[in-house]
């Protein structure tokens, strides 16, 4: 199957339109290959080289070349039409509301904070203030309403429809999102235009996080052993050199520690592996020199490949890659990881994990360079769909409820739950297992979608426990790094 991605691209905020441009590929990129381009390139006909077309409108008012409405119009492809212009497809159509069964009335801007999707409640940031489109009533009869806005008084309306070719959503599902979140609702609408014929199943990824030299190695045989019981393979990221430089860790006095010369570590990662456990690179250090970055300057604290700082309130400002980023220091970050697993008699890992999930374009073009697959939340730079100039101010992030390979031309695994936290930690709250739980049952709308998510060794087994047990009674089936 193939997609063809238009944005927009005008005005003051049309550099935006580039990053909703990225986001849509890399998810259609689970379904086959893509063409983005701005919509103002549009040339009569485009559509036909395409299985399906989809269109952001984020910029009020975009000039949308006629040649773009009148083959929407006449088309019998699927189109996904997402917020913004809708009204000049209506326009340009006089019969529109006879043909298509439906007529936009303008933005609701009331308070919505859940989206009803194929039964699940889907959660929305309510402060979103963008706006969803409401319509004439009452709709056609030959008018499928997909999804609900729930109002905050339990009132509702469309909040994605369909009729004949034409899905619309009413506001820009690639905002403001979270876990659980109606984006879900927009990932799995793609099968409709893209795999109609996709059979429902849900797999589960677990993965355990931020294990350095320094680790009780006991700890982790228990983990796995408990792990193998219930079936279930499992990630586990590495950071093969441990430094805390500040002696934040220990009463003031510098220490690293090489995974080389942890020899009960390197046993136990053996063991792992032995019990399902596929090792995945998680940065050299996951932190950042001697510097606080945001928080100890401690390996597993701290970002390694983007400045962060802390504000009093414990709120955090991406500040933007490293002083030093480039594609050599990139490089040698990796060579230097490499070096540490080589030493204690280990290959370089197929999978990669960005420490914080943050770096650089360059960075995340040279881990492509020597991986074959990141597991992972990532970033997109405004600069990289259109082939201009890197604008490392200019960013997104993004996850994925099933593997895509994105425009970094990477395989992305997917990482959709986020991770257990019991406690507090600076302006994290904790997230607990029937968090996790919760959004992995909104999950379920994407129909061969994944849970994943990721623990700390260091916390009570329990939790795990709990999680574990709690997506295999949604009908999720755990299923191993390696066979992805």
């Amino acid at each position: 199957m193939s997609a063809l991605v238009l944005y927009d691209t005008t005005d003051q905020w049309g550099w935006l339109g580039e990053l909703y441009g990225m986001m849509v590929a890399n998810l259609a990129s689970h379904f086959g290959t893509w063409t983005a381009l701005p919509v103002i390139s549009y040339t009569a006909g485009q559509i036909n080289q395409y299985s399906a077309v989809i269109y952001i409108g984020s910029t009020y008012g975009e000039p949308l070349p006629t040649a773009f409405l009148d083959d929407v119009l006449a088309t019998t492809k699927p189109v996904i039409w997402a917020y913004d212009n809708i009204w000049q497809l209506t326009d340009r159509a006089p019969n529109f509301s006879a043909t298509y069964g439906w007529m936009w009335s303008g933005f609701d801007t009331t308070s919505v904070s859940e989206v009803d999707y194929k039964g699940q409640k889907l959660v929305r940031y309510a402060p979103n203030g963008g706006g969803i489109m409401n319509y004439v009533s009452p709709l056609g009869t030959g008018v499928t309403v997909l999804a609900n806005a729930v109002r905050s008084d339990g009132t509702t309306f469309p909040w994605a429809l369909r009729s004949n070719n034409l899905t619309y959503i009413g506001e820009n599902p690639l905002v403001y999102i979270s876990e659980g979140d109606r984006y879900l609702a927009f990932c799995d609408l793609l099968f409709d235009a893209l795999a109609p014929t996709t059979v429902t199943r849900h797999r589960a990824l677990v993965r355990l996080e931020d294990i350095d030299p320094t680790y009780d190695a006991s700890t982790l045989r228990t983990i796995a052993n408990y792990l193998s019981s219930q079936g279930v393979p499992f990630g586990f990221q590495v950071i093969p050199f441990y430094t805390d430089p500040l002696g934040h860790y220990n009463n003031g006095v510098p220490k690293t520690v090489h995974l080389k010369d942890a020899p009960a570590i390197i046993s136990a990662f053996k063991y792992m592996q032995t019990k399902g456990g596929v090792m995945i690179d998680h940065g050299y250090s996951h932190q950042y020199s001697n510097t606080i970055n945001p928080y100890t300057a401690t390996s597993g604290d701290d970002a390694e490949f983007f400045r962060v700082t802390m504000n009093p309130d414990f709120t955090l400002n991406y500040v933007g890659p490293v002083a030093e980023d480039s594609t050599a220091w990139a490089t040698s970050r990796i060579n230097s990881a490499k070096a540490e697993f080589t030493a204690a008699g280990f290959p370089l890992p197929k999978i990669w994990t960005f420490p914080s999930y943050l770096g650089s374009a360059a960075d995340i073009k040279v881990i492509a360079q020597n991986f074959s697959v990141r597991a992972e939340r990532s970033l997109y730079y405004v600069g990289l769909l259109s082939g201009g100039a890197i604008d490392s101010a200019r960013y997104v992030g993004q996850y994925f409820p099933y593997v895509v390979k994105d425009v970094y031309n990477t395989k992305v695994l997917p990482d959709t739950l986020g991770g257990i936290s019991p406690d507090q930690f600076f302006g994290f709250p904790p997230r607990l297992p029937s968090q996790i739980i919760a959004d992995a049952q909104r999950n379920l709308v994407v129909r061969d979608g994944f849970a994943s998510f990721f623990f700390n060794p260091g916390d009570d087994l329990s939790y795990l426990q709990q999680t574990i047990q709690g997506l295999k009674n949604l009908g999720y089936t755990f299923v191993s790094f390696a066979s992805l």
